[in-house]
């Protein structure tokens, strides 16, 4: 489905701001039309695995003392993390779990558990 065939549909522009349930809709739709549907946790695992671990082989071209083969192909950080969020969002999707909820709770516990840990910025 091309860009104007989601919008007639009334799904969002892939370039517009989008809540993370529009990402989790838009990906079980893209899921759902595979008979394989969603890999099982244990694959969700390893799929996650594999991609931070092509993040951290970037962020070690970029940042550490290992750079690139003159023949190696060129990703960015932005790609890698965009895989990341996918698969995170799959998993999720599996498990039946809303990530707006998840994100909510982890920020009730950061809020309450390290709201003095660190040192705050003067206003």
């Amino acid at each position: 489905m091309d860009r104007e065939q989601r919008l007639e549909a009334g799904q969002t522009d892939r370039n517009s701001h989008k809540s993370m349930k529009d990402m989790q809709d838009e990906v079980d739709q893209f899921i759902g039309q595979f008979k394989e549907g969603y890999f099982s946790p244990l694959a969700m695992l390893a799929r996650m695995t594999e991609e931070v671990g092509e993040l951290s082989r970037e962020v070690n071209h970029y940042y550490g003392e290992k750079p690139k083969k003159s023949d190696e192909e060129e990703k960015t950080m932005e790609q890698e993390m965009g895989d990341i969020l996918f698969v995170l969002i799959c998993f999720a999707n599996s498990l039946h779990i809303d990530l707006e909820e998840a994100f909510d709770l982890v920020m009730d516990k950061f809020e309450s558990r390290d709201k003095d840990r660190w040192t705050k910025i003067d206003d």
